[in-house]
C-alpha cells in the first residue's frame, strides 16, 4: 500500500476519535424529567437541539427520574456512569429532599458522593442548585441553599446557583401544582444552565475529555 494512503487512513482514523460525540448526562428529578410537559419539552431535550445549532458535537442522556431525591440519585448512579461513560454530569437534584424537610446534611453527603463518584469515572460536575420556598421559615431555606454553595466552594466544580431564576415568582410559568414549570419555562431553564454549561464544552465538534 503506498505510503500516503497509509497516512491519509491513520489521519482520518485519528480525526474519527477526535469527533467522537461526547456524552453528558443530566441526573436530576422531576424539573429535568419533564413532568407535565410532552415528550420533547423538557429542558434537557432543548438542551440536545440547542449543541447541535451551535455545532457542538456532544449527546444528552437524560437519567432524570420525578420523585428522585439526592439518596435515590446516588444509589442509581454507579449504574448509569457505568451505561453512559458521561464527559460531563449536570447534576440537578435535592428539591424532593427539600420539600420532605430532610436534613441539609444527608442532602449535602449524598451530592458530595455524587461529585466524587462521576469524578472517579471521568466525568466533570456541574452543580445546579435549588431554594426553598420562603414558607420553610428562614433558617431551613438558608441552611438548604448553603448546601450547594459550600459544596461548589470545597469541591471545586461550576455551579449554577437556582435551577428556576429569574422565573420562580411568576406562577404564569408553572403547571396547577405551582411546584413545575411549563414548557414555556424550559428555554429560562436551559438559558440558565447553558451559562454554567457553555464554559465546560470544548470547541464544536470536539470530543469533551
Amino acid at each position: 500500500m503506498p505510503l500516503r494512503f497509509i497516512a491519509t487512513f491513520v489521519f482520518m482514523f485519528f480525526f474519527a476519535a477526535t469527533v467522537q460525540a461526547a456524552t453528558i448526562l443530566v441526573w436530576g428529578d422531576s424539573l429535568s424529567a419533564g413532568y407535565g410537559l410532552e415528550r420533547g419539552q423538557e429542558w434537557p431535550a432543548l438542551l440536545q437541539t440547542r449543541l447541535a445549532e451551535k455545532g457542538f458535537n456532544h449527546q444528552v442522556a437524560n437519567g432524570s427520574v420525578s420523585g428522585e431525591t439526592s439518596s435515590g440519585g446516588r444509589s442509581r448512579l454507579p449504574a448509569a456512569l457505568a451505561e453512559h461513560a458521561p464527559n460531563i454530569l449536570i447534576l440537578e437534584l435535592g428539591a424532593n429532599d427539600g420539600l420532605r424537610g430532610l436534613q441539609p446534611q444527608v442532602l449535602e453527603d449524598n451530592l458530595r458522593a455524587m461529585i466524587t463518584e462521576a469524578r472517579e469515572a471521568g466525568a466533570r460536575v456541574l452543580l445546579v442548585g435549588m431554594q426553598m420556598p420562603p414558607n420553610y421559615g428562614p433558617f431551613y431555606t438558608r441552611r438548604f441553599a448553603a448546601v450547594y454553595q459550600n459544596l461548589a466552594k470545597k469541591e471545586d466544580v461550576p455551579f449554577v446557583p437556582f435551577l428556576m431564576d429569574g422565573f420562580a415568582d411568576r406562577p404564569e410559568l408553572f403547571l396547577a401544582d405551582g411546584i413545575h414549570p411549563t414548557a414555556e419555562a424550559q428555554t429560562l431553564i436551559l438559558d440558565t444552565v447553558w451559562a454554567g454549561l457553555q464554559p465546560m464544552l470544548s470547541s464544536p465538534h470536539a470530543k469533551a475529555r
